[in-house]
């Protein structure tokens, strides 16, 4: 190998390759958090309704999801419904279970706080159509192991 030929790539190990995607989630939750204080919301209110976007969740469920208590869905679920931006509706399967559903003006809301993440767009507008494709490819190939362990 001549001095001017770099050394061969190295694989990133496991522990790299965490803590990359550990750094990137945390400034992308900054960023995330930051464009929802725009709209009135604190990020764990935005991230409830992003939770909501692929349907209705059963309060238990939402808790799960945000790893955290029942009891403090409650107090986010009532903040957000006095903000139209959420209702509860009985569980079609269940009258005992309450499904916290995102109102349109709640999708809406989401929608433009995640327009306005900034950074996280500028960090995206870095890679090439290849580069973005590939990397979409990547992370919902990873999504689906990662959400059942969640």
């Amino acid at each position: 190998m001549s001095a001017s030929t770099p050394p061969p790539a190295q694989t990133p190990t496991k522990i790299e390759l965490l803590e990359l995607l550990a750094a990137l989630g945390m400034a992308q939750w900054r960023d995330f958090s930051a464009a929802a204080v725009h709209h009135g919301l604190t990020g764990t209110q935005a991230k409830v309704l992003s939770q909501l976007g692929r349907g209705p969740l059963p309060m238990r469920a939402l808790a799960e999801r945000l790893v955290c208590d029942a009891s403090n869905i409650t107090g986010i679920v009532d903040r957000l419904e006095d903000q139209g931006l959420v209702r509860r509706e009985p569980s079609p399967t269940d009258r005992r279970v309450k499904n916290v559903v995102a109102t349109d003006k709640g999708r809406e809301t989401l929608l433009r706080v995640r327009t306005e993440m900034q950074a996280t767009h500028s960090a995206l507008d870095t890679l090439d159509p290849a580069e973005t494709e590939t990397l979409f490819a990547l992370l919902n190939r990873l999504r689906p192991s990662m959400e059942r362990t969640a």
